[in-house]
């Protein structure tokens, strides 16, 4: 078995996923979606949680060894942040999505340096828009973006652009596509809606209307 059909199968064991074609759930966007993905509910589960970290830090350190520190976006990606930096023994911070409005208005918690080569952790990329702002906040404070690291991602044709275009190098343990095809594996989905849930993928914002 992959680490993507595992990390997959596990996210749907604690149904941090879930699946539902004839039934779509609608996002904050407006979007209808035949799926939902919670990771925060993995939290919950300590051997699930435990293995997802592991693979987090899998991926972190074959990919982004030069990483000196670990950036969490708030607020889901915080915790996944911060159990990586404890076991890389690397050190962490993490992001709000605007400046703290009393106190010393912070938007990044946590120390950092000019320079300083960073990693962002993230739990899900959907359109990749409010990672991307993250990333901005951290390099108007100077910092070296050197890539993202996301437990699941939609793999939108226009966030893997996105990226791209911002150049940012992303690396996610599963994606949308694995989850699609262990969902018919396992009798979750039928194959006639396998193509449904594709075609969701490729035009999501229209999907449904």
């Amino acid at each position: 078995m992959t680490n993507e059909k595992a990390v997959a199968e596990k996210l749907l064991q604690v149904e941090a996923v879930k699946l539902s074609p004839s039934a779509p759930f609608t996002w904050a966007s407006g979007w209808k979606s035949p799926i939902y993905c919670d990771n925060r509910k993995v939290l919950s589960f300590p051997y699930v949680r435990d293995f997802i970290k592991s693979e987090l830090c899998n991926v972190v350190f074959e990919h982004f060894p030069d990483a000196e520190a670990l950036a969490g976006v708030a607020t889901a990606g915080i915790p996944w942040g911060a159990m990586a930096a404890d076991q890389l023994k690397l050190p962490f911070m993490y992001v709000r999505p605007k400046p703290k409005e009393h106190g010393l208005g912070n938007q990044i918690e946590g120390a950092y340096s000019k320079g300083q080569r960073v990693l962002v952790i993230e739990d899900l990329i959907s359109t990749g828009k409010s990672s991307l702002q993250v990333v901005e906040v951290l390099k108007k404070a100077e910092v070296e973006i050197v890539g993202m690291v996301s437990i699941f991602t939609y793999g939108f044709d226009h966030a893997i652009k996105a990226f791209h275009e911002a150049g940012v190098v992303t690396r996610s343990l599963t994606d949308y596509a694995t989850m699609i095809e262990l969902a018919v594996e396992k009798g979750i989905v039928t194959p006639e809606n396998k193509a449904l849930l594709m075609d969701w993928s490729k035009d999501p914002a229209q999907w449904g209307r």
